[in-house]
């Protein structure tokens, strides 16, 4: 046995070293591992360049910039709440529980219009009165209890002032003049990430994905999106509906025709997308729609993160509301990425529900026993709602829901962008927002010397830059045929991070083209993406050398 299992090592290492010293072999190991996971090494290399240079980090997608006005009002409201709570009972540093009766009254006489963020709290309990039709003590003790967190979040999927107030934020930033807020239900969640989770997993636990079935996914995409269907047990197989930079990130036809194959259950992507950073054009949305006019029982996942950045955007959901999940997050525009905060949004009839009473009996008769445990009607509980009791295995159903304090500060969030859109009036925060990445954007494509993409559907949060392109303009065809045959793309970055303090993210695990990297335009300042591109270009200067090539540019001189 020791003889076989020393043999079986032997044969492993040897296939190793055959893969390492294969460039194509080891080109396609690359492939599998995450994008995420060979930056994470690239940082620590980074760490101690070579040169010296401090460390320029580009592969990040969370913003250098917070919004600080939400943060005062959580801090001042929190202040609020407590002194509501020590009203009923204060014995060291013991307090009692906030009561309904006159509290907007006491709200109204606690808040001076003088104080900036007093004034910002007043005019957001304004909003929801006045604009949302909310009773202001309910709405004022629902906060207070919330920020409190004295209580499990009830109902459990969500606050209902919080979905009143979310649902109207959405509607002002993603549907872009389709009504839908009052037909839309949410789940406040722990970010995007665990929504997707979520998803996924109530989508195969409820017999609407099974193993073997056909699922499409938007490429280039985020990583993790198309790894998340083939790990744990989904068993899905993975079709790609692909865009290209000559056709400015679009999804043709050709590609979206795949989707009218009714054996393709469900279509997952991220608009604007990452990395490519496009938002899908109206022509597209178009298209997608008579897409689903032949196969209406697809399921469409759509992440709408940057929806922000991109000019008058508008939601896969906004036009197909009865076919999308809808999953936004907070972190991205707010600079809120360690809060975690984000949510799934269905609309009241939607496939899922549909397709739910159309399962084999065999199948309902399953998740009738599965979710009796929370309910006396198990099959007429939606499908969102079984999303929530599955993110707690059902059992544990009643302490299910995001945590209330995060529901009061994704309020605060929404609000201050909804005292603006309320009075037909600009979102400073938002504008300054966009303006900061198109800046960043500017100035990185002016210093590699490249064309910008000032379209509509370009966010500008993210781009991806060519090296082969960047190297043929520099240097000539020869020298890209050198870089191809001498590095791979990740021995690219890892002197990029090791030798010049630049980390940059891998753009074939986005599904991105080969030789493209992911550039975040979020996350450094102005000045920093001029010397990122100094430093790639420094980067190809010493290749060149190591060649022996010399520059386009001298060689005509």
């Amino acid at each position: 046995m020791r003889r076989i299992l020393c043999g079986i090592l032997a044969i492993c290492l040897l296939l190793a070293a055959s893969a390492l010293a294969d460039p194509a072999a080891e080109k396609e190991l690359e492939k599998e591992i995450g994008a995420f996971e060979i930056t994470a090494e690239q940082r620590e290399l980074a760490r101690a360049n070579e040169a010296g240079y401090p460390v320029l980090d580009a592969g990040r997608g969370n913003p250098n910039w917070i919004n600080s006005q939400a943060r005062y009002a959580f801090t001042r409201f929190m202040n609020f709440a407590i002194g509501e709570c020590e009203r009923v009972m204060q014995e060291d540093s013991m307090a009692g529980q906030a009561r309904k009766d006159g509290i907007g009254e006491r709200f109204d006489a606690a808040m001076n219009p003088e104080d900036p963020t007093d004034a910002f709290l007043i005019a957001a309990v304004e909003y929801c009165v006045n604009s949302l039709g909310l009773e202001k003590d309910g709405l004022i003790k629902e906060l207070v209890d919330a920020v409190i967190g004295d209580y499990y979040p009830s109902p459990s999927r969500c606050l209902p002032n919080t979905e009143a107030i979310l649902n109207a934020f959405l509607q002002a930033t993603l549907y872009h003049s389709t009504e839908l807020a009052g037909s839309t239900g949410v789940f406040p969640t722990e970010g995007g990430s665990a929504a997707m989770v979520y998803i996924f997993e109530s989508l195969s636990h409820n017999r609407l994905l099974k193993p073997g079935d056909r699922i499409a996914i938007a490429t280039p995409i985020f990583t993790p999106y198309m790894q998340i269907p083939s790990v744990k047990d989904y068993g899905l197989v993975s079709i790609d509906v692909s865009s290209t930079e000559e056709s400015h990130w679009e999804i043709d036809e050709a590609e979206l025709a795949k989707l009218e194959d009714p054996s393709v259950k469900a279509f997952f992507l991220v608009n604007p997308s990452n990395p490519a950073s496009h938002a899908l054009s109206e022509m597209t949305l178009a298209r997608l729609k008579r897409v689903v006019e032949k196969n209406p029982d697809l399921i469409i996942l759509t992440d709408d993160v940057y929806g922000t950045f991109a000019e008058e955007f508008q939601s896969v959901y906004a036009v197909l509301p009865h076919n999308t999940i809808l999953v936004y997050s907070f972190s991205k525009l707010y600079g809120v990425t360690g809060w975690r905060i984000g949510l799934i949004a269905m609309n009241e009839e939607n496939v899922c529900d549909r397709l739910l009473r159309e399962l084999p009996e065999e199948d309902r008769a399953y998740l009738r026993a599965e979710y009796s445990i929370v309910t006396t009607a198990p099959e007429e509980l939606p499908f969102l709602d079984r999303v929530v009791a599955d993110s707690r295995s059902i059992g544990l159903y009643h302490t299910s829901g995001l945590s209330t304090p995060s529901q009061v500060f994704m309020d605060l969030l929404a609000l201050s962008h909804l005292i603006y859109a309320g009075r037909g009036e600009e979102d400073p925060y938002i504008r300054l927002a966009n303006e900061t990445v198109h800046q960043r954007y500017a100035a990185l494509m002016k210093a590699l010397g490249l064309e910008p993409d000032e379209s509509a559907t370009n966010a500008q949060y993210y781009t991806l830059v060519d090296v082969y392109d960047l190297a043929e303009a520099e240097y000539g065809a020869e020298f890209v045929d050198w870089l191809k045959a001498e590095k791979t793309e990740i021995e690219f970055l890892n002197d990029l991070a090791g030798r010049k303090g630049v980390v940059l993210m891998y753009g074939p695990g986005f599904s991105a083209p080969d030789g493209t990297v992911r550039v975040s335009l979020a996350n450094l300042n102005t000045e920093d993406y001029e010397e990122i591109a100094r430093r790639l270009f420094e980067l190809l200067d010493e290749y060149a050398e190591e060649a022996g090539l010399e520059a386009v540019q001298e060689n005509a001189a």
